[in-house]
């Protein structure tokens, strides 16, 4: 038997490292996985060479784009399934990568790779550019000698993901330039237009009508406090910024976000559909139920009180909970998910399940985002025509009424 040295989480999160005397390093892995622990290194020999050759060194990389990163999982896949060997199909994605940032992380992955290291522990020393998602499932596909299958998944996952971005960005751009556009027209009528007009009619001294009256009001209040307005305005931006960073902060805005009567619905749907397509896809690569959720925990920062539902459940799996009784005490994952998954524990498909469920939710958010995109244009020509039909309105009336009163 070999000494092997390895450094783990447990599943509150602690750093834990240790050795242990094992046939393989495969046997290594297996155990620990299977105490709960999520592998971070295991080397083999003592801890002080646990990072090998490349101890100390500076971990590199930084964020690429989730399209890149789905095309790199694709191309490695095809070459490892064709019988390239490992290292040899990175050193050839690197040096001919589009994205020199990634080709610089590939060129130290595939030099860590040739020092000994598995492909796990090389990406796991770029944690800008590999998230635990890709850890958790390469180091499941190495285990299991299906790498070029779960590397397949990976790509699948990412395009997933990405597909639903592109969505939600295609359906708000519009709306957000339309905005963007009748806020600016209205700022120059408000501020350039309309106090011109008011001192003609100050001029003049006739009687205004009433909409004319508060339209040069609110012109007034915006010229005479224009700055305080606009340093107002930046105060209370990074005086919520910093609030919210706070952990109370954060939290009650993360519940007030999914307490929204619409938007709140929509989020709910959009962090399930996200949260199950990975939970899915870890499970049908290998990854252990414990394992997963401790992932998704880890990973899922878009909104505290979900992560910390998943805090809790993966505590309730650990103590030798059903995973939908544990989803289910976290009091706040849906009827309908708990249910589908204990009908997945009992008939054995908890990962096809899973993926159902998240078709579901996905589903869901497709036509919202159909229905968003059809209501809230018209809303906003809308909306927006009449804010400036009353602007323009506030001045013509009282030049109809000088016209007149020049007639007679």
């Amino acid at each position: 038997m070999q000494k092997y040295s390895y450094v783990v989480k447990d599943g509150s999160g602690k750093t834990l490292k240790g050795s242990i005397n094992a046939e393989s390093r495969d046997r290594v892995i297996f155990a620990l996985q299977n105490k709960g622990f999520i592998i971070l290194e295991v080397r083999e020999g003592s801890g002080s060479t646990l990072f090998g050759k490349t101890a100390g060194r500076k971990k590199t990389g930084g964020k690429v784009p989730g399209h890149v990163l789905a095309f790199f999982a694709e191309q490695l896949s095809t070459l490892i399934a064709g019988g390239v060997p490992l290292v040899r199909a990175i050193s050839l994605l690197s040096e001919y990568s589009s994205n020199p940032r990634l080709g610089n992380v590939l060129n130290q992955v595939a030099k860590d790779i040739a020092a000994g290291n598995s492909l796990h522990s090389a990406l796991s020393r770029h944690p800008k550019t590999f998230n635990n998602i890709w850890l958790s499932l390469v180091q499941a596909g190495e285990v299991g000698g299906q790498l070029a299958e779960t590397l397949g998944q990976i790509a699948l996952y990412i395009k997933t993901q990405e597909a639903m971005k592109s969505k939600i960005i295609t359906a708000i751009t519009y709306p957000a330039i339309l905005m963007v556009a009748s806020v600016g027209v209205l700022i120059y009528f408000v501020l350039g237009i309309v106090p011109t007009f008011a001192q003609i009619f100050k001029d003049f001294n006739i009687d205004l009508p009433m909409i004319t009256v508060v339209v040069l009001s609110v012109s007034a209040f915006f010229v005479n406090h224009g700055i305080l307005i606009i340093v107002g305005i930046i105060l209370a931006i990074f005086g919520f910024r910093f609030y919210i960073k706070t952990p109370e902060g954060r939290k009650r805005w993360h519940s007030f976000l999914l307490s929204m009567p619409i938007l709140g619905n929509f989020l709910r749907n959009l962090y399930y559909s996200r949260m199950l397509t990975t939970l899915a896809t870890l499970l049908r690569s290998g990854v252990t139920i414990l394992n997963a959720i401790a992932v998704l925990e880890e990973s899922f920062n878009t909104n505290v009180i979900i992560q910390n539902a998943l805090r809790i459940a993966k505590a309730d799996v650990a103590a030798g909970r059903s995973i939908s009784d544990s989803f289910r005490a976290a009091g706040v994952f849906p009827g309908l998910m708990t249910e589908m998954m204990l009908m997945g524990e009992e008939s054995g498909k908890l990962p096809s399940i899973i993926a159902t469920l998240s078709k579901f939710y996905s589903d869901n958010v497709d036509q919202f985002i159909a229905r968003f995109s059809a209501v809230i244009d018209p809303i906003l020509v809308v909306g927006v025509g009449v804010l400036i039909g009353i602007v323009v309105a506030s001045i013509f009336l009282p030049i109809f009424k000088l016209s007149q009163i020049g007639g007679h």
